[in-house]
């Protein structure tokens, strides 16, 4: 089964680190994000990948050429100034006809069991499915009555409140709804899956960090330290 990773934006919110680096290849631990993806894929035995880029493409290229995996990755140039769907749309070629696949982001990393999404996706017969998890606060949070402070707490995490993490599964169809210019499937060609009721959504409970900001770097740097996530090394 294929999984494509969207390797294409310019990653600027990360500052210097991607002047030079596109966000993928940015290393937490010593190893470019993008391998502790594959390497989390690769655990629940999936071994295709397309990396969809754009900015920095000849970073990946000279990466890749360097290295041997134990997986399969195929680069894949989707433009410059791409967007979501866009690459997504440019990638039609390399799937088939009835076919499911994985599709995620170059830049966060979860603990989720990719095969029991791939089977609840299997299950809804729906033709995407998304992986709901709960938002890492930014900032504490302070309660307080009549002036005085009834809760403090510097890092909380909002448990009644989900947002996209990415992971998807899509079935070939979903070539369907994106737009004939290019733009961001997360925008029209999602609203239009909702309104059809093709959409499923796969919530998870545990970790789950993006690679935003500096922040968030720091913080994925701590986590896989901790070995947090299992198939981090």
């Amino acid at each position: 089964m294929k999984t494509i990773i969207l390797c294409g934006g310019f990653g600027s919110r990360l500052g210097e680190l991607t002047n030079l680096t596109p966000k993928p290849l940015v290393q937490v631990c010593n190893k470019p994000i993008v391998c502790h993806i594959m390497d989390y894929y690769y655990n629940f035995g999936f071994k295709d990948f397309i990396l969809a880029t754009g900015y920095k493409s000849n970073e990946f290229k000279k990466f890749f050429l360097k290295k041997k995996f134990q997986y399969n990755v195929k680069l894949f140039y989707t433009g410059l100034h791409t967007q979501t769907g866009g690459r997504l749309k440019k990638c039609k070629k390399f799937l088939s006809v009835g076919e499911d696949f994985m599709l995620t982001y170059g830049d966060a990393l979860s603990s989720h069991n990719l095969k029991k999404l791939l089977d609840f996706h299997k299950k809804k017969k729906k033709i995407a499915t998304v992986t709901a998890v709960h938002p890492p606060v930014r900032f504490g949070e302070i309660k307080f009555k009549n002036n005085k402070v009834i809760f403090f707490n510097e890092k909380i995490q909002l448990k009644n409140n989900w947002i996209s993490g990415g992971f998807f599964v899509f079935n070939y169809k979903i070539f369907d709804y994106l737009d004939k210019t290019d733009s961001m499937f997360e925008r029209k060609p999602i609203t239009k899956l909702v309104k059809k009721k093709q959409l499923s959504c796969f919530p998870h409970d545990g970790l789950w960090q993006c690679m935003d900001t500096l922040r968030d770097k720091q913080i994925l740097e701590e986590m896989v330290k901790s070995h947090r996530f299992k198939y981090t090394k």
